[in-house]
């Protein structure tokens, strides 16, 4: 699932626009993407991170990944995102990350998350929709809470879903991950900074 997300994003406009080359840029892209991923999975393990999530997902359903115009990404609100899902720790995964890729790697995470936020958003409600979990809302737009609780009243377990879709994003991320001989880039960036914060 990570290798379609990464075919959505313009490497080489990205890499223009934030002063880089395409190879670096492309290795960021591939270090923060599993980042992102997990802050968000970390997040779904209680009630409310979970209900937070799918509300925002229901902001997001905008079709951004699927015809992605740099231009139209709102960089504010990717780092509002950024500062849902890390809390008060997206420096410390930029730390980390600049640890498994370089100093030139954390450099272009840091640029990169604000952008990238809201580009998973946008791609993980659509994974939700492919998932059945996010039919439209009752006014023919992206599903509302009040749709979300009406879905969840018969039977539709969203946030199971949620976590099965984010799961299954992970897996092949953390797979990629040890091919490419970086090592579990999950477990070193959240295995301290989400989980137990410690």
């Amino acid at each position: 699932m990570i290798d379609q997300l990464m075919r959505s994003i313009p490497i080489d406009q990205l890499a223009q626009s934030l002063g880089s080359d395409p190879a670096t840029t492309s290795q960021a892209v591939k270090a923060a993407l599993p980042a992102l991923l997990g802050g968000l999975a970390a997040n779904t393990q209680n009630a409310d991170g979970a209900q937070s999530l799918l509300s925002a997902l229901s902001k997001h359903d905008n079709g951004l990944a699927d015809n992605l115009a740099l231009d139209s990404v709102d960089t504010g609100d990717g780092e509002k995102i950024l500062g849902h899902v890390f809390g008060g720790n997206t420096d410390g995964v930029v730390n980390q990350l600049g640890g498994l890729g370089g100093p030139q790697t954390g450099a272009l995470v840091r640029k990169l998350l604000p952008l990238l936020a809201p580009i998973v958003l946008s791609w993980l409600a659509k994974q939700m929709k492919g998932a059945g979990a996010a039919p439209q809302g009752s006014s023919g737009g992206a599903l509302t809470p009040q749709d979300q609780a009406a879905a969840s009243g018969g039977g539709l377990d969203m946030t199971s879903i949620l976590q099965d879709v984010l799961g299954s994003a992970l897996g092949g991320a953390t797979g990629q991950g040890t091919r490419a001989g970086s090592g579990n880039i999950l477990g070193d960036v959240l295995g301290g900074l989400l989980g137990g914060k410690r």
